[in-house]
């Protein structure tokens, strides 16, 4: 055979072509070689000398499938006794002409690539032009569009209807034939897709509106009827049941690009709709804690656009309400360790709530971080500042000094990882830290911590919440410490190197003013006894040598030691305070002294002197005449000689006492002090980079500023403007009286 035959039998070859394409669209057999012989047919003909055969032999093939979709329309119509007939004899007919359809394309190849490319001048106005053109299309194609044009468009009211007859069966529980009904919505889709730019066009505007149209009307009649039988529990149990049902029921049998849509409708007509009446029962739900009726109205609402913002508010509110009940009654410093047990426990009942309920949304979370922080900030006394900062500091310091709970390495550490926790809802850090620092000097002046890596261990925990501005200070103290250690060597080596005898064991701690909150303004002196002042004089010296120019601020009422006792019948050794050690070194020389002349030789303040002889006295070191009296300046103080104590070694008094509400009140008054010079340099800084400023932006940039460490009250904000504006740091603008600006 030539490879371009001159003369072409074009009658003779398409009945042989038209014949085995009838064959292939009913599915009858055919010998293998005959299949064969008609793709050389097909051959034949494009390549032809003789002009116009490939066009030829595309209009006829074209004619075919014109007038067979029209005979198998025609015979689908003759089955229109009923939708379900229609259905059937349509995916009877569909199912064939496309296996076959395809295979037919197949055996076109040659004429498809051969007269295509020959009407086209290049590839790219091949692409255009066969998107446009009917006469251009792949063999495969124009089949397709055939169908659609004969079959589907005239059968198109009915053949929908049908299908949403079935699918209406299947929401009412019936099982309509699926593998019909989701082949039949397939050849919607599949005569299209052909069309790049739009392949689900006819699917969408014939069967997906009008479908979802009825599954609006459906799921309406549907809420309303459950909703005259069913409790609101009842209710969304069912409405769960049917959107999962509906959910399942799109997988079957529509699109993908449908699944989303199908949901939305049956949640907006089962859901949003009648949205205010599930909201109404959340309080009932949240009180009393209806895990499984919770889980199903989160879920149901979740899809809605702050669908359960009414959940979560109600949510919070259970939170705060149940939390204030519980702690009302702990704050008291007796009662702090179960003030933070208390929180814990609320803190991680609700988090499992969150976890196992709401699936960890993130906006739960949120809502129990607002009712704790509610709670941690709540002023039971509202002419009393917060207790929980300074609660939180006390349980600290029962937690890191020496006692006698035992408690573990491990245990201790998980217990101030809960403070952690609980820290991080205080509004007024920074009253935490005044009261954290106070409690840390005593320890650490008076030796009372149970482990310094568990304290430096702490600082690192506030510092990784707060920032390392907010544990400058603490840092500080710890330096001090090991600076201290340091100096006392140098101290020792400096006495032996000039053989000085101070008489007396002498060690001390040199601690920077402005990192220890130690109150020097009000501190009560005494002068010392003799026997400890060489002891002083001789470190000065020694201190002003090394460091000149700095200054030395004794602080005698943190200061303790040890004296013996040698003129009993046995030996005693007494830890007292630097005041209690002045009273007992005057009796070295007499055995009795009246007030004025104690007093005369100490010049201590009236107040401290008389609680401290009073201390002294309890432990009956001394004995005072007359003993009835009440009155310590008129009485007269002799030595006890006959003084006995089962222990050898004793204190006269704890070094460390509990604060007093006046220490507590100078507290507040200093962290208001704070908060004054921290927000007036907040306000600086701000204008200094702004250089021009609204005032109700100062106000929110000021607040955002200081959140990490306390909220400052608009008020607050006000007055460090207008003491900044007295100081000449800031001006008004002139002409806006709400404006600021600058002063370089």
């Amino acid at each position: 055979m030539s490879l371009c035959p001159g003369e072409v039998d074009f009658d003779g070859i398409w009945s042989r072509i038209k014949y085995t394409i009838e064959r292939v669209l009913a599915w009858q057999p055919f010998p293998k070689k005959e299949w064969n012989d008609n793709f050389s047919d097909v051959y034949v003909i494009c390549v032809s000398n003789q002009e116009s055969l490939d066009e030829r032999l595309y209009r006829y093939t074209k004619n075919f499938f014109e007038n067979h979709t029209r005979d198998i329309h025609k015979r689908i119509c003759l089955q229109n006794e009923s939708l379900q007939n229609l259905l059937n004899e349509y995916y009877t007919h569909w199912t064939k002409y496309q296996t076959g359809s395809k295979h037919i394309n197949s055996l076109f190849k040659y004429l498809n690539e051969h007269y295509a490319l020959r009407k086209k001048h290049d590839y790219m106005e091949h692409i255009q032009l066969q998107a446009t053109e009917n006469e251009t299309m792949e063999i495969g194609q124009m089949a397709l569009e055939m169908w659609k044009a004969e079959v589907i468009k005239p059968l198109q009211t009915n053949l929908i209807k049908g299908l949403l007859a079935e699918v209406t069966r299947d929401r009412k529980g019936e099982r309509p034939p699926e593998t019909i009904v989701r082949g039949i919505i397939s050849s919607l889709i599949d005569v299209q897709a052909y069309d790049t730019k739009n392949p689900l066009k006819l699917y969408q505007t014939t069967f997906e509106e009008k479908m979802l149209e009825e599954e609006a009307e459906f799921y309406e009649n549907e809420a309303n009827r459950l909703w005259e039988t069913c409790n609101c529990s009842q209710y969304m149990q069912k409405v769960d049941i049917r959107l999962a049902e509906e959910n399942l029921r799109a997988r079957r049998f529509f699109d993908p690009t449908s699944y989303d849509k199908v949901t939305a409708v049956a949640q907006s007509k089962l859901v949003q709709a009648h949205q205010s009446a599930l909201t109404s029962e959340c309080k009932q739900m949240v009180q009393a804690m209806k895990t499984t009726d919770l889980t199903r109205m989160y879920t149901l609402l979740k899809p809605i656009h702050t669908g359960f913002q009414a959940l979560l508010s109600e949510f919070e509110e259970h939170i705060s309400n149940t939390g204030l009940g519980r702690v009302k009654s702990l704050h008291n410093e007796n009662e702090m360790a179960q003030f933070v047990h208390v929180l814990l426990e609320l803190h991680k009942e609700y988090t499992d709530i969150i976890e196992n309920v709401f699936s960890s949304d993130q906006a739960f979370f949120g809502s129990r971080d607002k009712a704790c922080t509610k709670i941690v900030n709540h002023r039971f006394d509202q002419r009393r500042a917060c207790m929980s900062p300074e609660l939180l500091a006390k349980y600290c310091d029962s937690l890191l000094k020496k006692n006698t709970k035992n408690f573990t390495e491990s245990e201790v550490e998980e217990k101030l990882n809960n403070v952690i926790t609980i820290f991080k809802y205080l509004d007024d850090k920074d009253v935490f830290q005044k009261f954290y620092s106070k409690l840390l000097a005593k320890r650490l002046i008076h030796s009372l911590s149970a482990s310094m890596d568990m304290e430096e261990g702490m600082i690192t925990k506030l510092k990784l919440a707060c920032g390392y501005e907010y544990t400058n200070k603490l840092h500080r103290m710890f330096t001090d410490m090991t600076i201290s250690t340091d100096l006392n060597q140098k101290f020792t080596n400096f006495v032996n190197d000039k053989s000085i005898n101070l008489g007396i064991n002498f060690s001390l701690l040199v601690l920077q003013s402005g990192a220890w909150p130690l109150g020097q303004s009000t501190v009560a002196t005494v002068n010392l006894p003799n026997e400890l002042c060489k002891s002083v004089s001789t470190f000065e010296a020694f201190y002003n040598n090394m460091f000149n120019g700095r200054k030395l601020t004794w602080l005698q009422h943190l200061s303790n030691g040890e004296m013996k006792l040698t003129y009993l019948k046995k030996p005693y050794i007494v830890t007292c305070t630097t005041y209690q050690m002045a009273i007992l070194l005057l009796f070295n020389g007499t055995d009795t002294m009246t007030y004025r002349e104690i007093d005369s030789h100490l010049q201590l303040e009236v107040k401290e002197l008389k609680r401290t002889l009073q201390s002294v006295l309890d432990v009956k070191l001394l004995t005072k005449q007359p003993s009835e009296e009440k009155d310590l300046t008129v009485c007269t103080f002799n030595l006890n000689k006959d003084f006995s104590n089962k222990r050898t070694k004793f204190k006269i008094t704890a070094a460390v006492q509990r604060e007093t509400p006046q220490e507590v009140e100078q507290t507040h008054t200093s962290v208001d002090e704070d908060r004054k010079m921290y927000t007036q340099a907040a306000i600086v800084r701000i204008m200094k980079s702004r250089k021009v400023m609204k005032h109700n932006l100062l106000i929110q940039e000021v607040v955002d500023q200081s959140r990490a460490r306390f909220s400052p009250s608009t008020q607050l904000i006000k007055k460090c403007v207008e003491a900044l504006i007295e100081k000449n740091y800031i001006e008004r603008v002139k002409g806006a009286r709400d404006e600021y600006s600058y002063v370089a």
